[in-house]
């Protein structure tokens, strides 16, 4: 199960990595296209647009499995013990608020790139 868990985020990584690079691969010397866009500020199209929406799901789905798992531990961990429930409670709204966030900046950080 965990391998295929690394083969699948490593095929993802390298989707994310390869297609948005292909609005790149224009011969800038050719006589224009994606590369003379590019370099006045365009948008290289597709790839680009796919690439930054790609990345946000992964960024989305990342941040919903991880406050599952937060979750899920810390219902598990107040079953055991009652009595700390109060602090589990706590330290799973902070972890959560933290994920978040940081999901929030990699969003932002995918919209910017997309334009």
């Amino acid at each position: 199960m965990t391998r295929v868990l690394i083969t699948g985020a490593l095929i993802c990584l390298t989707c994310i990595l390869v297609l948005p690079s292909s609005g790149f691969a224009d011969d800038a010397e050719a006589g224009g296209g994606a590369g003379v866009a590019l370099a006045q500020g365009g948008s290289s199209g597709f790839s680009m647009n796919f690439g930054a929406a790609f990345g946000a799901g992964i960024v989305l789905l990342g941040a919903g499995l991880g406050i599952g798992r937060i979750g899920s531990a810390a219902v598990e961990g107040m079953s055991r013990q009652p009595e700390v429930a109060g602090n589990i409670q706590t330290a799973m709204i902070i972890s959560a608020a933290l994920i978040e966030g940081a999901t929030f900046f990699a969003l932002i950080v995918c919209m910017l790139f997309n334009n």
